[in-house]
């Protein structure tokens, strides 16, 4: 179906931060997949483990216990501040999860009627219906309407904005089960979450009794410099959903709750494919690959190099470039409202000269390469990305 506008390319192999199409060209991609190739294309460790694992079990469903999916909940559990996870195969489908949570808390905790769920405006959460009603843009509403209801939207790192949506909702009786937040947004234009806020926003939600839920599809799993992105913002959610990156390129997503969330029953949720065997091994095998290799400081030093590069490419070009912004190796270049060009016309102007790059709205660029990114490779990015908009101008 006709439901993607695809780029004249196609893709036939690729190794660590590099792909290569049907006539040979090489390509040096910084999208992975939109966030998702955490260790590049081909990893030999991630093609060891999985054949192994394909040469064993593949998939028996939840029916029954799972080895490989309870070694990464333990890992997972290990590694956030998490106590329960519930697997599945998307972020959407974490996000799914998390908004049929909060309707239970809030009929189970806080005998709320009909349960409203807070979000962001420029939020994005996915694309199923409830998913999409939950997103704070109305551009992605615009023919399924009507939406679902029991979403209400606030501004962004705006906590005049919050305080007065919670006065109004809950001027008579609680109202609210729960508050589903990116601590950065991604589809959104690469917005960081400001400290004060979130702390703010912590403070409120544990005195109101409401569930404050990250959504850390493109966050989580080492992306930002440390393994989830609440970790930049210094405050614990109760519950966040993660996806993407944790696969490596394959299929998977979680739900993970501290146990004050932990309140799913059998029957309440679940996922024929979710945490099986395969899937885990490669969730497990990405994480074990992340510490092996110390990514996170990678992560780190290669995020520094392409925000201060950025920030040159910004002066030179003030009149294209507004601003950068982003945390570890996910980073977005604001385009300047009145400019002519739009961030689809770099994209495009970069495939010419074998980068890969995505765009998260009109007027920005994202580049969120693998997190096994060189040097010198950060430099390749940050000089052709230069050659386009000097073609552009």
């Amino acid at each position: 179906m006709e439901t993607y506008q695809r780029f004249p390319l196609t893709l036939i192999r690729g190794k660590g931060c590099w792909l290569w199409d049907d006539c040979g060209e090489r390509y040096l991609d910084a999208v992975a997949g939109i966030a998702t190739c955490t260790l590049g294309h081909s990893d030999d460790a991630l093609r060891r483990a999985l054949t192994h694992q394909l040469n064993k079990l593949q998939h028996v469903s939840n029916l029954y216990q799972i080895k490989e999916q309870e070694e990464f909940a333990a890992w997972l559990v290990e590694k956030s501040c998490a106590d329960k996870v519930f697997f599945c195969n998307s972020g959407a489908e974490a996000n799914e999860a998390a908004i049929k949570l909060s309707r239970k808390y809030g009929h189970l905790k806080k005998n709320i009627k009909n349960p409203i769920i807070l979000t962001a405006k420029a939020s994005f959460h996915g694309r199923t219906l409830a998913t999409i009603s939950a997103t704070g843009q109305q551009n992605y509403h615009k023919g399924f309407e009507p939406m679902v209801k029991g979403f209400e939207f606030f501004n962004y790192n705006d906590l005049t904005s919050f305080k007065a949506l919670i006065e109004k909702l809950e001027a008579d009786s609680p109202q609210i089960a729960s508050v589903i937040i990116e601590p950065l947004q991604g589809e959104g234009g690469v917005n960081p979450g400001h400290k004060n806020f979130f702390k703010s926003l912590r403070e409120i939600c544990t005195k109101r009794k409401i569930l404050l839920i990250f959504d850390e599809v493109q966050t989580g799993f080492g992306r930002t410099g440390t393994w989830w992105g609440y970790e930049q913002l210094g405050i614990d959610p109760d519950a966040f959903t993660i996806a993407k990156g944790m696969g490596g390129g394959h299929a998977i997503g979680a739900l993970m709750v501290k146990q004050t969330a932990n309140i799913f029953k059998p029957g309440d949720h679940a996922s024929t494919f979710g945490g099986n065997p395969f899937a885990c091994k490669a969730g497990i095998t990405v994480g074990r690959e992340i510490e092996r290799r110390k990514l996170l400081c990678n992560v780190i030093k290669r995020g520094k190099e392409l925000s201060d590069g950025l920030h040159n490419l910004q002066i030179s070009f003030p009149k294209i470039i507004k601003e950068t912004r982003g945390w570890g190796l996910i980073r977005g270049l604001q385009i300047q409202e009145e400019s002519t060009i739009n961030a689809k016309a770099i994209v495009e102007q970069a495939i010419k000269h074998k980068l890969l790059i995505v765009s998260a709205g009109q007027k920005v660029i994202r580049i969120v390469p693998p997190l096994i990114i060189k040097e010198r490779e950060i430099k390749q990015i940050l000089i052709r990305l230069e050659m386009c908009i000097r073609d552009l101008t």
